[in-house]
């Protein structure tokens, strides 16, 4: 039972001295070997790796990976016209020198990015003040992210790290500028649209003048060519009239008499209060052609 007891001691004393020598350095890690306070040794290559027991040598890892910076805060920047505008940005990096980086900002990113961002802030007051807001808006927005990185560059340095890219994310004028400015964008829509409205009632109301005149013309033309038929054929009923007439004077009569009692009774609800021996009903007395012309 000793025996055992001292194989598994002695395994444990093995075991708690490897793991305070061996250690695992991941391929996204940089692993810095401090010796008594120094930094003895970097590390960047992944693998199984070892070192003294601590406390005579100890391991702090960083993060080899890029990172991202967003703009702690929004602040106003002038522009060359004197204009606020309100731009939100981001800054990739990473570190590549870990000494460097150890020594200017220790072992914390935070603390990097802390004195990163006055750094980004003040390159981007630089190259926003000597351009307008219309270029900050379109064409020179991409030169502005080139000109902060190259403003970054000898820092970047300093720092043990290496700016990969920076993005404005965001350019917006203050509140109070930027209502005014919705204000302004309304009412000239408003103008606009007042404008439309204006041309279009006018040409609606040129487009009902034009057809109410050819609507007029149209109803002018086709009474015309009416009248014309209608004339055309009363002089035609007229001639056969006086044709049929000539020839047969009695039915005549007699028809220009039915004619008058079809015009007096053409409602059932007319009535007419006439003396029965009164000529207009000669005809109806007769009960005949001939009798409708005889002489009285």
């Amino acid at each position: 039972m000793n025996r055992i007891g001292t194989i598994l001691v002695g395994a444990l004393l093995a075991l708690i001295i490897a793991s305070s020598t061996l250690f695992v350095v991941d391929q996204r890690q940089f692993a810095v070997v401090y010796a008594l306070g120094e930094i003895k040794e970097v590390i960047s290559e992944p693998g199984l790796k070892g070192k003294l027991p601590a406390p005579l040598q100890n391991v702090v890892f960083l993060d080899r990976r890029i990172q991202t910076l967003d703009s702690p805060e929004s602040r106003p920047i002038f522009t060359a016209e004197k204009k606020s505008l309100v731009i939100d940005w981001l800054v990739k990096w990473r570190i590549t020198e870990p000494r460097q980086f150890i020594r200017n900002n220790g072992v914390d990113i935070r603390n990097a990015e802390n004195r990163l961002a006055p750094i980004v802030q003040a390159a981007l007051n630089e190259e926003v003040t000597k351009r307008t807001v219309g270029s900050m808006l379109s064409a020179e927005r991409e030169k502005v992210m080139q000109g902060v990185i190259r403003r970054l560059a000898d820092d970047a340095k300093s720092f043990g790290i290496e700016i990969v890219d920076v993005r404005i994310k965001r350019v917006d004028f203050v509140a109070n500028i930027t209502e005014s400015v919705y204000r302004r964008m309304e009412s000239e829509r408003k103008r606009v649209a007042n404008e439309l409205r204006s041309t279009g009632g006018a040409d609606g109301e040129k487009i009902r003048a034009d057809a109410d005149r050819q609507r007029e013309i149209i109803v002018a033309e086709a009474y015309r060519d009416a009248q014309k038929i209608k004339g055309e054929g009363d002089a035609k009923a007229s001639a056969l009239y006086a044709e049929a007439f000539g020839k047969d004077p009695q039915f005549a009569q007699f028809y220009r008499s039915l004619e008058a009692y079809r015009s007096s009774f053409r409602s059932k609800s007319d009535v007419m209060v006439v003396d029965q021996s009164n000529e207009f009903f000669k005809a109806m007395r007769s009960g005949g052609v001939g009798a409708a012309a005889a002489p009285r």
